[in-house]
């Protein structure tokens, strides 16, 4: 974790050249920040990696720019976890949305899940690999477990998958996507079979949903 850095002498910092923000646009300013980081972690798939000063650079602004918003390099990463996980929450949500079947809606949502992670893999491994989860805690992951056991129920309420504690049913889902997700990202050269298939697979072994003609 990063202290905060001792004033600087010395000919001023290019960075420090940029233009400040007008007076209330200081969240516009936090956004930048936490967007670079977002594009630098999904680059390094290791937060520990990330460095504030590194930040600021892609920002183009002094480092202690970026302490005025953020204390220490996991207050950062914390931002940007936050930010994956809505990410992957909407991203379910409105796969969810485009389906009726309560079946269909559930695979939607695990399959757009895989799809963000496949697209951003740095930023998922850190979502789930990151040590700022054991030191400062992610009680917002509890929405997307949440969706995914109302998901779950609906399938057992319409009669899709056989009754039992969704709750219980979802959380063995989602271990098994999760690890299966982060595998292929940690392991690419594993002779793995289309991800749709595996989950499919979860979906019939773990949830009760009928296994997929085809």
């Amino acid at each position: 974790m990063e202290a905060t850095p001792p004033p600087t002498t010395g000919p001023p910092n290019p960075a420090a050249r940029r233009r400040p923000n007008a007076r209330g646009q200081g969240e516009r300013l936090r956004e930048e920040i936490v967007a670079a980081a977002m594009r630098m972690l999904d680059d390094l798939a290791d937060d520990e990696a990330l460095s504030l000063r590194a930040v600021a650079r892609e920002v183009s602004i002094a480092a202690t720019s970026v302490y005025l918003h953020f204390p220490d390099r996991d207050a950062l990463v914390l931002a940007v976890l936050r930010r994956c996980h809505e990410e992957l929450v909407r991203t379910g949500d409105e796969a969810d949305a485009a389906q009726e079947d309560p079946a269909a809606r559930l695979r939607a949502r695990i399959l757009a899940q895989a799809a963000w992670a496949h697209e951003h893999p740095g930023l998922y491994k850190v979502l789930h690999e990151s040590a700022v989860h054991r030191r400062l805690g992610m009680p917002f992951k509890e929405v997307l477990v949440a969706r995914t056991t109302e998901a779950v129920q609906r399938c057992m309420d319409a009669g899709a998958a056989p009754r039992d504690d969704a709750t219980t049913v979802a959380i063995d889902l989602r271990t098994a996507v999760n690890g299966m997700l982060s595998q292929r990202i940690n392991e690419p050269d594993l002779p793995w079979p289309p991800a749709e298939e595996q989950i499919d697979r979860f979906l019939t072994k773990l949830v009760g949903l009928p296994q997929r003609a085809g």
